[in-house]
């Protein structure tokens, strides 16, 4: 995993990034978005690619990938909140618009990843 760690990061925020850019509210500057893209992936992912398997090495790949796909979200989601809660920016409707996005978004990285993994693409690295 850890040669596919640098490829698999690049092609999430690839998949993830553009879905942020059009679903986060309009509040949230050009600037944040682009860094939100990067910057909640670099958190999560190398939890969800190292760690999780590890923890999750005797157990079904089902178990692993709902653990996994919930985590993302959540984490992702709550470290949106925590880096824009006390700014005053975003109302209600612009909470739920944007923490909407970021599962959108771990949606669609999680469905790549699954026609990858269907079509043997990971076997590349």
């Amino acid at each position: 995993m850890w040669r596919f760690l640098p490829f698999g990061y690049l092609l999430t925020i690839l998949i993830e990034t553009p879905i942020l850019l059009v679903g986060l509210s309009p509040k949230v500057t050009f600037k944040q978005k682009l860094l939100c893209g990067v910057w909640l992936t670099a958190c999560t992912y190398p939890i969800v690619i190292l760690v999780l398997p590890a923890l999750f090495f005797d157990t079904s790949r089902f178990v692993y990938l709902t653990v996994a796909e919930i985590f993302a979200p959540v984490a992702e989601c709550a470290l949106f909140w925590l880096a824009f809660r006390g700014k005053g920016l975003l109302g209600p409707g612009d909470w739920t618009r944007s923490l909407i996005a970021i599962v959108i978004a771990n949606l669609a990285s999680f469905g790549f990843g699954e026609i990858m993994n269907s079509n043997g693409w990971f076997g590349l690295f």
